[in-house]
């Protein structure tokens, strides 16, 4: 997890044989390790790696200290990890990727990427701080399929919560904002260590009002989004992108969020959907009934969602935007004598 030599001899014969324009990475932290980076840089070959959390910038990858919101080792030492204990409340776990991340942060051993691809705003601003700046880091949102996806009906009455059963998402949080107002019906979709104490509450405090549908092959849950209200991702973290908000908006959907990390840059308030503070139910229930009070306006922010979604988020604008990280790392790698 610290430098894989393997990994390292791997690629540097992969570079060798195929001799690419450019290598493009996605999450290389452990079964790779940084390692493949000094291949790529000894090599000459431009390298981009696409940012999904907060790994280079916090050791537990999430900006979450016991569940509460922590930007302790952005900036600061990574050691804070294994103080705080950060990772499972385990000092071993938290202290061997706080150990893992001070060596990765002395070596610069992320020094052999060009281009750091981030999906949010947020983001790219969180590892500016933790020292990469705007001549490395460039925002290139996500993207989705919109052709053939089904459309909401403006009929909705019940809203939807598509994702993991965790902690960090917030899913309790709506519960129990269902439960406060009978009106107010939700469906959830997905699984996750979370489902049976999710099942108890609801059962406790939202009596008839939530169904759990479990994990849904993409075409049902595409269908189940078609028919909601709206969509609502009540995370209690720094999501970076959710997928699920521009899923919504495919189908014409809006969108309910909480005010962090990158989600306030997807949802404008009042215009798409609406932003609610996290852990926060009268909010977040009231959000939801102003939904419900008004299905026209409700439509018409996920009309609007839609339209932003076919211009910034379409799949020709993510790879016209791709190919312009590819070109900067490659005129900065040119720029740069190999190690």
């Amino acid at each position: 997890m610290v430098w894989s030599t393997a990994s390292l001899r791997g690629l540097a014969q992969a570079l060798e044989r195929f001799r690419p324009d450019v290598v493009h990475c996605h999450n290389i932290y452990h079964q790779l390790s940084p390692s493949i980076l000094a291949a790529t840089r000894r090599a000459g070959v431009p390298c981009v790696m696409t940012l999904h959390d907060y790994k280079l910038a916090c050791p537990n990858y999430q900006l979450l200290d016991h569940g509460s919101l922590c930007q302790a080792c952005v900036g600061g030492s990574a050691l804070n990890a294994a103080r705080r204990r950060c990772k499972g409340d385990s000092l071993v776990g938290s202290g061997l990727l706080a150990v893992e991340s001070t060596i990765h942060r002395a070596l610069h051993a992320y020094r052999g990427v060009d281009v750091l691809i981030s999906p949010s705003r947020f983001l790219a601003d969180v590892m500016a701080r933790a020292g990469y700046g705007p001549d490395v880091v460039r925002v290139i949102n996500h993207f989705v399929e919109h052709a053939d996806v089904p459309q909401s009906t403006g009929a909705g009455r019940s809203v939807l919560f598509a994702g993991r059963l965790a902690p960090e998402k917030g899913v309790d949080t709506l519960v129990r904002a269902v439960g406060s107002a009978p009106a107010l019906r939700l469906g959830i979709a997905g699984d996750g260590p979370l489902r049976a104490e999710l099942e108890a509450l609801a059962t406790s405090v939202a009596p008839g009002q939530v169904t759990f549908h479990g994990r849904l092959a993409k075409p049902e849950l595409q269908r189940l989004i078609a028919g909601s209200l709206a969509m609502v991702v009540p995370s209690r973290w720094h999501e970076n992108q959710p997928m699920t908000i521009l899923e919504a908006y495919a189908a014409g959907v809006p969108v309910i969020a909480t005010a962090l990390g990158g989600m306030p840059e997807l949802v404008r308030d009042g215009q798409d959907g609406l932003i609610v503070p996290h852990d926060d139910p009268p909010a977040l229930a009231a959000a939801i009934q102003t939904l419900l009070d008004d299905p026209d306006a409700a439509s018409a922010r996920g009309r609007s969602g839609q339209a932003r979604l076919r211009g910034d988020f379409d799949p020709q604008t993510h790879l016209d935007r791709l190919d312009e990280a590819y070109d900067a790392a490659t005129v900065r790698r040119r720029g740069l004598a190999p190690t």
